[in-house]
């Protein structure tokens, strides 16, 4: 029988009941379903901006796959496991470098050949690098972090270098290396180039700043590649002197290893070792020999700039097997504006008739913004600005 609610006495209704009786209609809640998908998407666009924005872009052209022809249909024998790998984002750095950069003359333009395709690749201006010291690398020792090989065979050389693409140390263009050198000296001329200079600007530090390990450690997050500055006995010595512990043309091997091990436990980071003046040193195969020998048993690069004339290095360095490169210009003998921008121009010839050119300097006001305000037309002008790690690479090499 129907209930009457006539006859049931009133009350009152409790407040589920009475929140359940005002709930919306279905055509309500999936209107404000909606309005908050809308609100929370474009929420989450404006507060996510695009990745690739204000990066330089590199066009790529990928061959279409083919199919790999072997001259035997016999599968190939199991190997058993492969080793582990040391650093899993070396690999990750060396499958992008696979691919090719569009040259513009040198290459097709994208799209022209049949079956190939258009790709980008975005490349950060300062790609920061790992801080030092890293330990497979890294031999301990009571003076300070000496460089050695990984009982892998990881060279420090390939460990702290910056990791330049295939694709651009292959590449046909030009190919600029700068290093400046005398970081870690003056704090305020340090942080200015670390912050003003391109992450592919090489910066050499000195043995005798103070936190030197902290400054080397922000420029590697900058993408900074580092040399590390040996001061090396000039003509003139000790009227001109570079610094304590100098490396001397006279001395004992021993005396002068000692103090090359003294300056590489300085601060922990550097692919290389670059010479401060030696003018004297760099003329005796007698006193070089021993020094380079060292830097090749640790896995090290040199670097020789191009202040001194007369040296016997390359001779020296093909007898130890020790990578070297020289560089062909200061920028800043002269350290003025117009000199400077003069000496870039002339690396820029260089490298267009070389495929590669290296030039240094010192990390001077003048020298800094000049070089900063260089290095932004470079890519336009169909020029690239390498690490110098680079220079020893692929066609650079």
């Amino acid at each position: 029988m129907p209930r009457d609610e006539l006859r049931k006495p009133l009350r009152k209704r409790s407040w589920g009941q009475r929140l359940w009786a005002r709930r919306p209609g279905p055509l309500a809640f999936a209107a404000s379903l909606l309005g908050a998908v809308f609100l929370s998407g474009g929420a989450w666009l404006v507060l996510s901006p695009h990745p690739p924005a204000g990066e330089p872009v590199l066009v790529a052209v990928i061959p279409p796959v083919a199919e790999l022809v072997t001259a035997s249909t016999t599968p190939a024998e199991d190997e058993g496991p492969t080793e582990p790998i040391d650093n899993p984002e070396e690999v990750i750095d060396q499958s992008a470098a696979e691919i090719t950069v569009f040259d513009g003359e040198a290459n097709e333009a994208p799209g022209e050949a049949e079956g190939q395709q258009e790709a980008m690749v975005f490349i950060p201006p300062n790609r920061p690098l790992k801080p030092a010291p890293i330990a497979a690398v890294t031999e301990t020792t009571a003076d300070g972090p000496l460089p050695r090989i990984s009982s892998r065979g990881r060279k420090p050389f390939d460990v702290y270098a910056q990791v330049t693409p295939l694709s651009v140390t292959s590449s046909a263009r030009p190919k600029i290396a700068i290093v400046l050198g005398g970081m870690g000296l003056n704090d305020r001329l340090t942080r200015k180039a670390i912050d003003q200079l391109p992450g592919d600007v090489t910066l050499g530090f000195a043995p005798y700043g103070e936190k030197l390990q902290e400054q080397v450690n922000r420029a590697r997050a900058a993408g900074h590649e580092i040399m590390l500055q040996v001061p090396m006995e000039p003509v003139g010595y000790p009227g001109a002197n570079p610094g304590p512990k100098t490396l001397l043309a006279e001395a004992p091997a021993e005396e002068n290893l000692a103090a090359l091990r003294w300056h590489m436990s300085r601060f922990a980071g550097y692919s290389g070792v670059t010479n401060y003046m030696g003018a004297r040193l760099l003329v005796s195969e007698e006193a070089l020999t021993p020094l380079m020998a060292e830097l090749r048993a640790r896995g090290l690069a040199y670097l020789e700039d191009a202040s001194v004339n007369l040296t016997i290095s390359p001779k020296v360095g093909r007898q130890v097997k020790l990578p070297m490169q020289r560089s062909s210009v200061t920028i800043d003998a002269e350290p003025t504006a117009p000199a400077i921008a003069e000496a870039l121009a002339q690396l820029e010839q260089e490298a267009a008739r070389n495929g590669l050119a290296i030039g240094t300097g010192s990390g001077l006001d003048v020298t800094i913004e000049t070089v900063a305000e260089w290095a932004k037309t470079l890519q336009e002008r169909g020029i690239l600005l390498v690490p110098v790690s680079a220079a020893y690479k692929g066609r650079a090499s």
